[in-house]
């Protein structure tokens, strides 16, 4: 049994060098060996479901491309399928296809963005520039078709705003190409690089049935043999006309998480090229939609993996409630799988296998009285802050008599 004596308490966040967005890990040590770990994730706060409640629905996408700057696309589609989904219309094919299109490049330059940043993590620089490099080509493509290399505020419900400019597809198509060749060379250097292997097999693994019970999505899930993808489960755009395959790997460890990205680099790469040599003719768009009371459900296999957004009516021009579960929300907390009895310096390398993103997990706090009542909103934070004030001033003798004002 170990000596509870010997345990310290190792506090990374919630600013570090290594997390672009703060967070709190507590991590619980015997010598160099994890035993408990603990996060905190609700540094952040930016109330975009509440102010989406405030939006009209063909503004609700644009706000949504602010939840996160690498799945922007993944966000405002989703919430589209929401209200598509209550609304039980099937967009234009030819804006299923720009929606595809979109969605695909911003997944390639997602998965570049973690390959880049999980060298970086390790020491091996090369890796991180080389990754890096290969982005910036499909980050200038994504700008070519849409006007900006993250943000395209393209997504509309019932399609999408803005055709896109064809007279660009040579040009993406060379980007392909090049990236194609790009990754097949990184691929083959990860997986012959003894080094790589001996550093990352083995490490943060997280088994099939912890995946499972954590309910992680994405490659976090299909590195660990969950062959689990909303767009072919559940196909949404053009992804059920379109032949490519679901990547899996069996290992669980943070080098079967590389190679699923890796591997999901080149799909990427195979359904952009049919989209660009299918995209049909027609209308982008359904034109101005009324959205009656109701509530609907939109799915979309973000980077990370599977993004739900819901969406309840009231029969105005607004969203009356919106929920956002973002696939951070579920891949992080299998940590408590994957860094128990792992060495401190695997630690970093094993949170970031999941590609966290810190500000899709934002959440506000319930807070309830000594009774278990809400206390909702400002009026009731109020109350309750007033209410300690005379508790205070009678303990110590003050005012005996004096009341609440009711107004």
């Amino acid at each position: 049994m170990s000596d509870p004596s010997s345990r310290h308490v190792v506090q990374i966040g919630p600013f570090h060098p290594l997390l672009e967005e703060p967070v709190g890990f507590s991590l619980t040590v015997e010598g160099e060996r994890v035993v408990a770990i603990d996060a905190r994730m609700d540094y952040i706060h930016k109330g975009l479901e509440r102010l989406a409640q405030e939006r009209t629905y063909d503004m609700v996408p644009i706000l949504l491309e602010r939840i996160c700057g690498i799945c922007s696309v993944t966000h405002s589609v989703c919430f589209c399928n929401a209200v598509e989904d209550l609304l039980g219309v099937e967009i234009p094919p030819r804006a299923a296809y720009i929606r595809t299109i979109i969605g695909e490049l911003e997944r390639l330059h997602s998965h570049l963005l973690w390959v880049g940043l999980a060298g970086h993590f390790i020491g091996y620089n090369t890796v991180f520039m080389w990754a890096w490099k290969y982005r910036e080509p499909v980050c200038d493509a994504f700008e070519m078709l849409t006007g900006h290399r993250q943000n395209s505020a393209l997504p509309l419900v019932g399609g999408v705003r803005r055709d896109l400019p064809v007279e660009y597809f040579p040009v993406v198509r060379k980007t392909l190409d090049e990236l194609e060749g790009q990754t097949e060379r990184l691929t083959a250097a990860v997986l012959d690089d003894p080094v790589l292997a001996a550093r990352l097999k083995g490490v943060g693994v997280l088994s099939a049935e912890a995946a499972l019970d954590y309910g992680v999505v994405g490659p976090t899930a299909r590195a660990s043999g969950l062959a689990t993808d909303v767009r072919r489960d559940e196909p949404y755009a053009a992804y059920a006309e379109l032949d490519w395959k679901v990547v899996t790997q069996d290992g669980g460890d943070v080098f079967s998480k590389a190679v699923v990205r890796l591997l999901e680099i080149l799909e990427s790469i195979r359904i952009l090229r049919q989209c660009l040599d299918r995209l049909p003719a027609g209308a982008i768009n359904l034109g101005t939609l009324h959205v009656p009371r109701g509530e609907g459900i939109g799915r979309y296999e973000a980077p990370r993996g599977e993004d739900i957004h819901y969406v309840r009516s009231n029969g105005t021009n607004m969203p009356e409630r919106l929920k956002v579960r973002a696939p951070s929300y579920v891949n992080i907390p299998s940590f408590r799988s994957s860094c128990l009895g792992a060495p401190m310096a695997d630690v970093m390398i094993t949170l970031a296998a999941c590609d966290p993103c810190y500000s899709c997990t934002e959440r506000s706090l319930v807070l309830r009285d000594a009774a278990g009542a809400r206390l909702l909103a400002t009026p009731g934070l109020i109350e309750a802050s007033r209410q300690k004030t005379f508790e205070l001033a009678r303990a110590l003798g003050h005012a005996p008599d004096l009341e609440l004002d009711p107004a």
